[in-house]
Parts: structure tokens; sequence; C-alpha cells
């Protein structure tokens, strides 16, 4: 149920979904208000402008942290979210968030941590699709990481589930100390997973990549100008920020 809400919660509230509501009610209802609202959202979070903005609010740093300055764990810990199921592609085809798996590759071979963590990441409704963490550990002992450096978490649909079940595989603790784990992820991803983590008993040092905005984009006219791809990134920023308020609402209210 938890994960039912988290990814159908977010369609109703993002500008696509609200937008969407307010004109079927504002026609249904001849409330021309609601058309006009709906028609509004829609346009200001499709700008370049506002979706920049978003995006550079819910992502973590200002750019890659170079290997050499992080610190030693036990182990790194790379998220799903990366892998298209394409018939043919054996291994999958990279996603927009490939930098996930290159980061922590990049962490495992600068010696950073004796265990590199990948999770099975399946949806439910698709069963039949090979877990994501089972192509992710081919494509690494590839590259030359050794099979007994690679864990692998049970089926996991969503960042809570990551969590605990790297908590299963991992443990938290080690000589009454908390597991230490770098945490590889998509920037704008990390603040919600950083919670989640820690939530879960780990102590956490974060490692973003997968930057969506450029910090040196400077202001033209094309920032004014709405287009999908803009929409898209407001959304994706949005979702982040519900995600992680959901998550708070639910400690909170002591559910997890």
């Amino acid at each position: 149920m938890a994960l039912l809400l988290n990814k159908i919660l977010p369609l109703i509230l993002l500008p696509s979904g609200f937008s969407l509501l307010c004109l079927l009610a504002g026609l249904l209802l001849r409330k021309w208000f609601l058309v006009l609202l709906g028609m509004l959202v829609l346009l200001v979070f499709s700008t370049p402008l506002v979706g920049d903005f978003l995006m550079r609010s819910v992502e973590v740093g200002s750019g890659r942290v170079p290997v050499r300055g992080v610190g030693k764990a036990d182990a790194i810990v790379v998220l799903s979210g990366m892998i298209l199921t394409v018939d043919g592609a054996p291994l999958g085809e990279w996603g927009d968030a490939v930098d996930r798996f290159d980061g922590g590759i990049e962490l495992f071979k600068a010696g950073k941590a004796p265990l590199l963590l990948f999770t099975r990441g399946q949806l439910p409704w698709q069963p039949d699709a090979v877990p994501e963490g089972e192509l992710l550990a081919k494509r690494a002992r590839l590259l030359g990481v050794p099979q007994s450096a690679i864990r692998l978490t049970g089926k996991v649909g969503n960042t809570a589930d990551e969590a605990v079940a790297a908590r299963a595989v991992l443990g938290v603790a080690q000589h009454g100390m908390p597991k230490r784990i770098l945490l590889v992820t998509s920037a704008f991803h990390l603040r919600r997973a950083l919670f989640l983590f820690e939530r879960a008993g780990f102590e956490v040092t974060p490692f973003p990549v997968d930057y969506q905005v450029s910090k040196q984009s400077g202001l033209t006219v094309l920032q004014f100008l709405p287009n999908a791809e803009a929409l898209a990134e407001s959304e994706r920023a949005l979702h982040e920020v519900i995600g992680l308020l959901f998550y708070r609402a639910r400690s909170l209210a002591g559910l997890d």
C-alpha cells in the first residue's frame, strides 16, 4: 500500500495531474477559472526557468566530489534506477542515471570500501523483468570487480525498500559502531535516500552523481519558453519533495 501511495499520489499532486484535474473540473462544472488555473500551472512549470530552479533546490552539492577526497567505508551502496529492459539487450540499456553505476565502480576501484552492493530493483507490476541489481552485478564483473566483493539485496520496489534490504544484507552495526556506507545516487534523489538510509541505522556518506542542471547556466530568452523537457524536470524535482515529505510524515506518525 505504501508503494502504491508513493507512486500514485504524486500523479495527482504534480503539475500535469493537477492541471488535468483542474481542466476536467472546470469543463464539467463550467468554472472557467479552474480551466485557466490548470493552463497557468502547466505553463509555469513547463518553463526551463522554473524547472531549473526547482531542480537546483533539490540537488545536493554543487558538483561531483573528487573520489580521492572521499573517506573509506564498510560498503558502497548503489541505488537502482538506471537500466532499461530492452529486447535484444541481455544486460539492458543505460538510462539517464548511468552515473550511479559509474560512481560506484569508481569508488570501489579507488579502494574506498571492500564491498559493492546493488539493489534488486523491480516494480511489482513488472514481475517478468530481471531485477536491475542482477544486471548491474554482471556489468561490474565485466569491469573487473570480483564476485566476492559484490552483494545483492532482495527484490525492492522503492527507496524505502532499498534501505531495509541493504540493512538485511550488510547489517547496521559492527563492534558496536554503525556500519558506514557510501551512498551513490542521483543528486536530486539524495535527500530522500539519505533520510531513509540513516533511519535504517547506517552512518551515511553521500556521493551524489547524475546532476541535471549546470550551475553555469545563464539566463536567456529560452528559459522563459515552455517545453516538455522542462515540465519533466519540474515534476522530477517536485516528486522528490513529495516523496521526502511522505516518508517524514510516516516516520512522525510511527508508521515505519
